[in-house]
């Protein structure tokens, strides 16, 4: 007997990444586009989500169960476009918009009110577009204004924040100004019924709202929003892609924009931005007595001065180890050991020095001064902190990744970029390495070390404030990095990433991904499209292309062989 109705089915098997046709029957006749299913599959039970419909046919296996609703129909087209862009199967992205528990009912949403003219006079209303705002700008006038501006208008406002637990502060201080908001993996059906604000972090430009009447990413350069894990999406290029498939507004605020965040144009820039900065004191460790300890003698006067006022938590010390983490440094000059032709830190190599792309393998001794008593300048945080508490003669507690989220903290804190989760407030911040930041092996190393500043700044206040400082110790005082920290002005550094980017092909001005794995070599030697390029890297393999569709257009052209393969498109 042939069905009266049939549907397309893509399954929760990443291997297999095509649909199947199924038959509704009477049983699972409420069935819509995008909802999950159960169904069996080469005689095994598993789910699936409803991607369109199909045409009736006599020999299709019956759908075997309703499981409720999935991401909206509308939503769809961005997961196909996304599946495309960042060369992931479909079901990948079924799954992020999906809620982990079932939902057979959906809420009636309420409608967006206007807000009360109190809150009215602190909105800000301003253009569409990317907005330089300086760290200890308070993004909630910007969030209000684009409330207002896209009340009126069909669907939800999507607002981005990098972590679940600004995302949680924020929502309270939105519902508290009379805007019913909706966030988190227990409102998935808030979400997807349409409520007039969604609030969250990398995830929530995923939210199941079936339509976008704008959205704002606060702090849209920060690598929170770009997924590790395959497929590599990044959120703000699917709020664009969303945004321009709904007709909606979108705001950017960032405190150094990149040149991928300018592609559509050019920025604006938030009022008083140098003033909204905090007071940076640069320490030079070239000119320190190298008898001093991991603090230099500025950096211990400050943690003093701290200390001697009432904050719960007064000293933040900050050891974020980035690449390779093995810097090199003259014991007499205190000059870093650097590539004569990249400017990279070089590391060592059988007992001999070279960079990360190997330009050249040299002998042990100082470019600058010619001495050959290079001394490696690593220490880990357990170490650091050893070494803090002797300083400072006070207890001191150790803030990573795995550190527990509960802790009680010390009034000096010693840890990686974890303390920006942990910490809301302190009087200094002291970054005891900065050099790791400037020296990074990555193409966005001077716009995270000037984040990074800019994330210390949030904890200390601004310079008009006076309320702590951020203490910088480098050997490389006269980097344009530093320099510009301490000037607030940071025009030529945006100037230069984007001619950098233009030179070398670099997104947004060409396409790059990174293939990793057991199997990349085997992949890439299948790659015979005259558009790409590939080069070998550390990791496996860099292939490069002039645009994006070119990029993905080859590499979905080829079967994935046997073994691990990680591809990771920019």
């Amino acid at each position: 007997m042939t069905a009266t109705r049939a549907v397309r089915i893509v399954t929760e098997v990443a291997a297999v990444d095509r649909p199947f046709d199924y038959a509704v029957t009477d049983a699972t006749s409420r069935v819509a586009v995008g909802d999950r299913v159960r169904i069996d599959f080469n005689h095994r039970s598993v789910r699936g989500w409803v991607v369109s419909d199909a045409e009736p046919g006599r020999d299709l296996k019956p759908l075997t169960k309703w499981l409720g609703y999935g991401p909206p129909e509308e939503l769809l087209g961005v997961m196909r476009w996304a599946s495309e862009r960042w060369c992931s199967p479909l079901s990948r992205f079924l799954i992020s918009s999906s809620p982990k528990r079932l939902i057979t009912a959906l809420p009636s949403p309420p409608p967006a009110l206007a807000l009360s003219s109190g809150v009215q006079r602190g909105a800000v209303t301003c253009e569409p577009g990317v907005w330089q705002l300086a760290p200890t700008t308070d993004p909630l006038a910007l969030v209000l204004g684009a409330y207002e501006t896209c009340r009126q208008r069909e669907g939800s406002l999507l607002v981005l924040v990098p972590t679940e637990a600004w995302a949680r502060r924020l929502r309270g201080r939105l519902e508290q100004r009379g805007c019913s908001v909706a966030s988190g993996e227990g409102e998935w059906d808030r979400m997807r019924a349409g409520w007039p604000v969604i609030v969250g972090s990398r995830g929530a430009a995923l939210a199941p709202a079936p339509r976008v009447s704008g959205a704002v990413v606060i702090d849209a350069d920060d690598e929170a929003y770009r997924s590790e894990a395959a497929p590599t999406w990044d959120a703000v290029t699917m709020l664009r892609e969303r945004c321009r498939r709904d007709d909606a507004p979108l705001w950017c605020t960032t405190v150094i924009p990149s040149p991928s965040l300018l592609d559509d144009g050019g920025y604006s820039k938030g009022v008083d931005l140098a003033g909204g900065w905090p007071r940076i004191d640069v320490v030079d460790r070239r000119q320190s007595d190298p008898r001093d300890g991991a603090l230099s003698r500025e950096a211990l006067d400050a943690a003093h001065r701290a200390l001697a006022r009432d904050e719960p938590v007064a000293v933040a010390v900050v050891l974020q180890r980035l690449g390779a983490g093995r810097l090199f440094a003259c014991r007499t000059c205190g000059e870093l050991a650097r590539c004569s032709e990249c400017a990279q830190a070089e590391e060592e190599v059988d007992g001999r020095l070279a960079c990360r792309d190997r330009h050249e393998l040299r002998a042990n001794f100082c470019r600058s001064c010619g001495a050959t008593n290079l001394k490696r300048v690593r220490v880990g945080v357990t170490t650091l902190a050893r070494d803090v508490a002797d300083q400072l003669s006070q207890p001191v507690t150790e803030i990573t990744s795995g550190s527990q989220s509960e802790a009680p903290l010390a009034r000096v804190v010693v840890g990686t970029e974890a303390i920006w989760q942990r910490v809301r407030r302190c009087a200094v911040v002291i970054f005891v390495d900065f050099d790791q930041y400037l020296l990074a092996p990555r193409e966005s190393a001077r716009r995270a070390a000037i984040a990074s500043v800019g994330k210390a700044g949030r904890l200390v206040g601004s310079r008009r404030e006076a309320r702590g400082e951020v203490v910088v110790q480098t050997r490389r005082g006269d980097d344009p990095v530093v320099l510009s920290l301490v000037s607030g002005d940071f025009d030529q550094i945006i100037h230069d990433d984007v001619e950098t980017a233009k030179i070398l092909a670099l997104p947004p001005y060409g396409a790059v991904a990174e293939l990793t794995g057991d199997a990349a070599g085997e992949f890439v030697d299948g790659l015979t499209d005259a558009g790409v390029t590939v080069h070998p890297s550390p990791n496996g393999f860099v292939v490069r292309a002039n645009d994006v569709a070119t990029l993905c257009t080859a590499l979905r052209s080829l079967s994935r062989p046997s073994g691990k393969l990680r591809i990771a498109v920019e």
